[in-house]
């Protein structure tokens, strides 16, 4: 499929910094003029894209107004987090296409991605292929999703889910702990995850200081999509927060720009002695080419 315009300009954002920070609105719990308030703000602070969405509520008139009214106030791509199929709003900018990978219900895996997928194309919204995977705890979209939670000490799990997720076509790589998760994931799990990637990997979940955010980027993620955080008392402490997050984000990023990613080692998988055998390959090989046989007179 053809890359659209906000791909192109999320990566190049990363190659640019280092990483970035998506800041997501939940029209469910910041509604309309909350909302778009929360979106200039962070657009303001430096924040690089706005994603919109949540896995309860966010949708129909709540989905299309206040995302109408984040459109009149940034400046910035606006991208769908969808929880469900009716989280599809003509007024994005783009959507994360996403299947989530470690559902037990065939539903979050294909079912709804062949529900919305003409909806999408008929809106005109850029679909970007995402693979979703949900970490422990979990939480609210753990719970609608039917998911089996990939344990926070089992890097190895995390990370071979985010491959097999890039292998089935996914742009972007997610992992998300969950709204409103008490920590982020462990840096060793982030950094599991990035090593078997070549694509974008954003983290999300629990993340609500700045040496929080420096620690996930340090340990490999290449974004982190943050919204709890963001949910406010003011729009004072709001600007403030957010651009020291902003701040802290794009410092690792820089850091992370001047060394090379080093991969950490994963637990090998054991030796399994098994028969060989020879089959003849045909694919690709050049065959000397035969002399028609001359027809007889």
């Amino acid at each position: 499929m053809v890359i659209g315009k906000v791909e192109k300009y999320i990566k190049e954002q990363i190659r640019k910094d280092g990483a970035i920070l998506l800041a997501l609105i939940d029209p469910d719990k910041q509604p309309f003029e909350t909302g778009a308030k929360v979106a200039e703000i962070a657009c303001e602070a430096g924040a690089d894209v706005i994603l919109v969405g949540g896995s309860i509520g966010a949708q129909g008139l709540i989905l299309d107004k206040t995302t109408k009214m984040i459109r009149e106030r940034v400046n910035i791509p606006i991208v769908l987090f969808p929880g469900n199929v009716g989280t599809i709003t003509p007024f994005a900018d783009a959507t994360y296409f996403m299947y989530l990978l470690n559902s037990r219900d065939v539903y979050w895996i294909s079912t709804v991605q062949i529900q919305g997928a003409t909806i999408v194309k008929r809106m005109g919204i850029e679909p970007i292929p995402t693979a979703y995977i949900v970490l422990e705890p979990g939480r609210a979209v753990g719970w609608i999703s039917n998911v089996n939670l990939i344990p926070r000490n089992r890097p190895d799990l995390a990370a071979a889910t985010a491959l097999a997720g890039e292998y089935m076509g996914a742009h972007f790589v997610v992992t998300d702990s969950g709204s409103g998760a008490p920590t982020p994931a462990p840096a060793q799990l982030i950094s599991a995850v990035k090593s078997q990637l070549t694509v974008p990997y954003f983290y999300g979940g629990g993340c609500r200081t700045p040496e929080q955010a420096k620690a996930i980027i340090r340990a490999g993620a290449d974004g982190i999509q943050i919204g709890t955080a963001f949910e406010i008392e003011s729009p004072e402490k709001a600007k403030e927060k957010i651009s020291a997050i902003v701040k802290a984000i794009k410092e690792a990023g820089k850091e992370k720009k001047k060394t090379i990613f080093k991969k950490p080692s994963l637990p090998s998988l054991p030796t399994i002695h098994m028969p060989t055998f020879k089959f003849p390959r045909i694919w690709g090989r050049k065959e000397s080419a035969k002399k028609a046989p001359q027809p007889q007179k």
